[in-house]
């Protein structure tokens, strides 16, 4: 599936219009193609992460508050989007339906959590496949 801006923006709208959502507030919006790029590489960032670490993609693309578990694979998830993928925080909010703020908590808390060396191993897994997967398209 082509992801035009149209098709972005009507996922948009059917998020916000969802029962019980929380508005999320973003400091810039994003249009355009960098909208467009920032939702297609964190949607294949969702899904390599969910493989990773058998967690269902629909439960860490759910709004909200989720259990420990997905919280924490989807915080590794906006890392290594901000990390290797090298989007801004901006983009991955808007890539993974947060705030730039709950990315940048994300970011904090796994450079903190990496003092641990099973937890290191796991996000530099991660990171290697992201790499690999992206490398051709980043030209990395």
């Amino acid at each position: 599936m082509q992801l035009t801006s149209a098709t972005v923006r009507k996922a948009i709208i059917q998020e916000e219009r969802r029962p019980g959502r929380v508005p999320v507030r973003s400091a810039e919006p994003i249009r355009g193609s960098r909208g467009e790029r920032a939702v297609e590489l964190c949607e294949a960032m969702i899904d390599i992460t969910a493989a990773l670490f058998n967690v269902p993609g629909k439960e860490l693309r759910r709004g909200g508050r989720t259990e420990m578990g997905v919280s924490r694979v989807r915080q590794i998830a906006m890392y290594v989007s901000h990390v290797v993928l090298r989007l801004s925080m901006n983009e991955v909010g808007f890539g993974f339906g947060r705030d730039r703020t709950t990315v940048l908590h994300a970011c904090h808390l796994v450079e903190d959590l990496r003092d641990d060396e099973d937890f290191d191993r796991l996000v530099a897994k991660t990171e290697r496949v992201a790499f690999a997967a992206f490398r051709t398209r980043l030209g990395l």
